[in-house]
């Protein structure tokens, strides 16, 4: 997840999300994957992308949710506070989804694949081309692992791994850890 994708994402759920990946970031191993290998991995990554895109929309929806809350409780100050439980319940709800939301995240970094948007389950799985470190770019929804770019490239550098492609390599010239 980078920062401009993060900028969905409000204050303080946005500072605590971009303060995790970023120490998750540093970790000294990468594992590294053949498309193969990133392919077989697919049904235990779709599974927890789906399940990590789907709390994200809630926590999104419940910071908003609270933010309305916080608006409403200052337009009427010197009334009685009428909003203070459903704050607390929502603050609390919001404490126990970014945990979740965390521990998605955490599952993927694990299996050695880096998450780059949690809204949308964009992530990417490091793999050796040429001698050199590159991604393997997978989003939520496509039938498998066909597309690569250089660390630095993003997304919209994405480049094809379809069979039969005349430039660039193709799935066979990635390499993994043997």
């Amino acid at each position: 997840m980078c920062s401009s994708d993060l900028a969905t994402v409000s204050g303080s759920v946005r500072d605590f999300l971009k303060d995790w990946i970023m120490a998750k970031e540093q970790r000294p191993e990468r594992r590294h994957y053949t498309v193969e290998q990133a392919n077989h991995a697919l049904p235990l990554v779709k599974a927890i992308a789906a399940d990590m895109v789907a709390k994200f929309a809630e926590v999104k929806e419940r910071k908003d949710r609270l933010d309305r809350i916080r608006r409403q409780k200052r337009s009427k100050e010197g009334v009685e506070d009428f909003y203070a439980e459903e704050m607390v319940e929502a603050e609390s709800q919001l404490e126990q989804d970014l945990e979740i939301l965390q521990g998605y995240i955490e599952e993927l970094t694990d299996l050695g694949i880096e998450v780059k948007d949690a809204s949308r389950g964009l992530v990417d799985f490091y793999s050796l081309l040429d001698g050199r470190e590159v991604y393997l770019c997978w989003l939520l929804g496509e039938e498998e692992v066909g597309h690569w770019h250089e660390l630095d490239a993003g997304f919209a550098g994405r480049q094809t791994l379809m069979a039969g492609s005349p430039s660039g390599p193709h799935a066979e010239d990635f390499r993994g850890d043997q």
